[in-house]
């Protein structure tokens, strides 16, 4: 993957249709990489239900969403998506392409610091704090507003290049994947327009100090609004007086209806080598691993269907969605019911500073070590990392 740096780092008179289409193929990377990030807290929780679980379960459907929208635009400019080969390569610094390199990203049960974590990907530009605004890349969102200068700076060739088409498919639901479709007489820009202002409204908010969505996502609370109400335990609530919100005040706007904190799976933070080491000192690892591989084989498989919903024959799209979201629960399954069932022996726990000398402090962090400790699901794509 071209680098965030890379991109931005372009000159605007050099930022061409191939330079959009790889900046596309970026966002559809990042997108891809929150869901792991996510989805293991959302996992985590005892009771797959109330509050927290649906928060985070519907900011997982809208990533989904914006990966697709994303996956649209580049279809209809001519460009084909490439996602079975969609790899984070969790824990890391940043996001893929070096965006946000500040995130100390991981694959986690929910806490408190991961809450942190999922704050930093979503934050709006007027929350970000002072020492990351220097950094090349510290929003998605400022990705997608160079894409959409740039489009506006090619508009002719987007345009045209819309109008010709490609050989990627399309994906259109009922759930928000915009699609854009040539029609005589109407700028297909604004068409690509609404779906990336969708995408940055659903995750970062509306507009300056507003974490709301617009109107076409009927005013939702924002992705970093409902993991801060998780995050300080109470629902979104614009204070006596209306203030502005800031960086410094946003806790007084986090103090509506409670939103009590869940119960917890203590699983282990997903160390580099998916937790190789650990399964091989288990006496019992040999049947862990089996259901660790069937979640990976799934999520792989998942990979591989959306592939081909982008890339193979039309006439198959629909049947090959809906065996994709019915695999979504079949992971659900296989890590409530099966991996995060499974609790790592106390002697293996009391001895991870010696298996893994240079991760320890960041599964200790991320992990209660003093606390009976689990396996979680560790997404491996089976298409580049076994």
């Amino acid at each position: 993957m071209t680098t965030i740096h890379a991109h931005l780092s372009t000159a605007h008179e050099h930022r061409d249709l191939d330079w959009i289409k790889t900046a596309l193929q970026a966002a559809i990377e990042l997108e891809h990489s929150t869901l792991p990030l996510y989805l293991s807290g959302m996992f985590s929780l005892e009771t797959q239900n109330y509050t927290t679980y649906n928060l985070i379960r519907s900011v997982v459907m809208e990533e989904m969403v914006h990966m697709a929208i994303a996956c649209n635009i580049m279809a209809a400019i001519g460009g084909t998506p490439k996602i079975k080969t969609l790899n984070p390569g969790f824990p890391r610094n940043g996001l893929p392409g070096d965006a946000e390199p500040d995130l100390q990203a991981v694959v986690a049960k929910l806490s408190k610091k991961q809450l942190k974590n999922y704050l930093r990907v979503e934050m709006p530009d007027f929350l970000l704090p002072d020492e990351y605004r220097s950094e090349t890349y510290p929003t998605i969102g400022r990705l997608y507003n160079a894409i959409k200068a740039a489009i506006t700076s090619n508009a002719d060739a987007v345009r045209a290049a819309v109008k010709v088409g490609g050989n990627s498919n399309q994906v259109g639901d009922d759930i928000g994947f915009t699609t854009i479709v040539y029609k005589d007489g109407e700028d297909i820009l604004s068409q690509i327009f609404d779906g990336i202002d969708e995408i940055l409204e659903q995750g970062e908010g509306g507009n300056l100090h507003n974490l709301h969505a617009g109107p076409g996502s009927e005013g939702e609370p924002s992705h970093y609004a409902r993991f801060a109400e998780i995050y300080y335990g109470h629902r979104f609530e614009v204070p006596a007086g209306n203030p502005t919100l800031t960086r410094e005040n946003e806790a007084s706007f986090f103090q509506g209806y409670d939103v009590p904190y869940p119960n917890v799976v203590n699983a282990l933070m997903v160390p580099r080598d998916g937790y190789a080491a650990i399964l091989s000192r288990d006496p019992d690892g040999d049947s862990v691993k089996k259901n660790v591989v069937a979640f990976d084989q799934v999520y792989t498989d998942i990979m591989n269907d959306l592939e081909a919903m982008w890339n193979g024959p039309m006439d198959e799209e629909w049947p090959t969605f809906g065996k994709a979201v019915g695999s979504m629960t079949e992971l659900r399954v296989l890590s409530c019911f099966n991996i995060m069932r499974s609790q790592i022996p106390a002697d293996i726990i009391g001895d991870l500073h010696n298996i893994y000398p240079d991760e320890y402090d960041m599964l200790s962090a991320y992990t209660d070590l003093n606390a009976p400790v689990f396996y979680g699901p560790r997404f491996f794509n089976l298409n580049v990392q076994s």
